[in-house]
């Protein structure tokens, strides 16, 4: 089984729509593909929709955390959607990010960008507005090379000069959110250290204290050395060891597939969780 546990669609800040995403997943001969998008479960009923045969969808969402000053995400898979508690605070984190690209239209144009919010807008669409639509735009605009080299503390990178703080929920509470939906709470790239400070290995052994169900190894943003440094983390708290591409369409180069999640591992997420179960294709549409 290859199996992605991490991707996004238009309903956040990937260029696939759900539809196109599920189709490229099967396409590319997984078997097994997560849709995280951020802070949002709305690109879920179309994915599921168009479903391919033979392909398995896994809902999720990536929700965006803080804790001691730092940005970190949390991959929270199959956890019940309706659930009032942790839909209250998806929404909260969602409703912030319109103010806040907006702070850094504002920023960039103080810096003599002249990025407008109407460009940002078009290129978010539908989905959740965030940092990478805004990098985008300075794709267009010439100002960067690539979405990827926005993020330094030159523009978009935490602290950074164009940088705006937004509501983000302590991954704490996050995972106590998580687990009261039924669901698997997985710390995204811990250890992604190109897009700004990462939390220490202190507070991820305290957050597996706390119910963290595993950390996420195999990803883009992960070289080698840090790879064999988490996986060891990983055992010594008891913790799974997951692997996805972070697939964002055509915003970055990372194509779906190019790094998986063991099938026992994925047996156990899917064990551990009861606000939802993996969707398997029906044909699509």
């Amino acid at each position: 089984m290859r199996i992605d546990l991490h991707t996004h669609s238009t309903a956040s800040d990937g260029t696939d729509i759900p539809a196109e995403l599920v189709r490229r997943a099967h396409a590319a001969g997984l078997d097994v593909i997560a849709l995280t998008d951020h802070d949002t479960t709305r690109g879920h009923a179309a994915a599921i929709e168009a479903l391919p045969q033979g392909l398995t969808l896994v809902t999720g969402a990536e929700l965006s955390c803080r804790t001691d000053g730092t940005s970190m995400h949390m991959l929270a898979y199959l956890f019940d959607a309706t659930e009032p508690a942790l839909l209250a605070e998806r929404e909260l984190v969602r409703d912030d990010r319109v103010p806040r690209a907006k702070g850094m239209v504002a920023k960039l144009n103080a810096l003599g960008v002249p990025v407008t919010w109407e460009q940002v807008a078009r290129i978010a669409g539908d989905g959740s507005v965030g940092r990478p639509h805004i990098a985008t735009a300075l794709v267009e605009l010439g100002v960067v090379p690539t979405v990827s080299d926005a993020f330094t503390e030159q523009w978009l990178a935490d602290g950074g000069r164009a940088f705006v703080e937004k509501h983000e929920t302590d991954p704490f509470e996050a995972i106590r959110l998580i687990k009261g939906a039924g669901g698997v709470a997985v710390f995204a790239h811990p250890a992604a250290v190109k897009r700004g400070r990462t939390v220490p290995e202190s507070a991820i052994a305290a957050m597996a204290e706390a119910g963290l169900d595993g950390i996420e190894v195999d990803h883009m943003d992960h070289d080698p050395d840090t790879r064999a440094r988490l996986r060891g983390l990983a055992k010594d708290l008891g913790l799974l060891v997951t692997g996805s591409s972070d697939y964002h369409g055509s915003r970055k180069t990372v194509a779906l597939g190019e790094f998986t999640t063991d099938p026992e591992v994925y047996g156990e997420i899917t064990r551990r969780a009861t606000g939802a179960f993996p969707v398997p294709g029906a044909g699509g549409v």
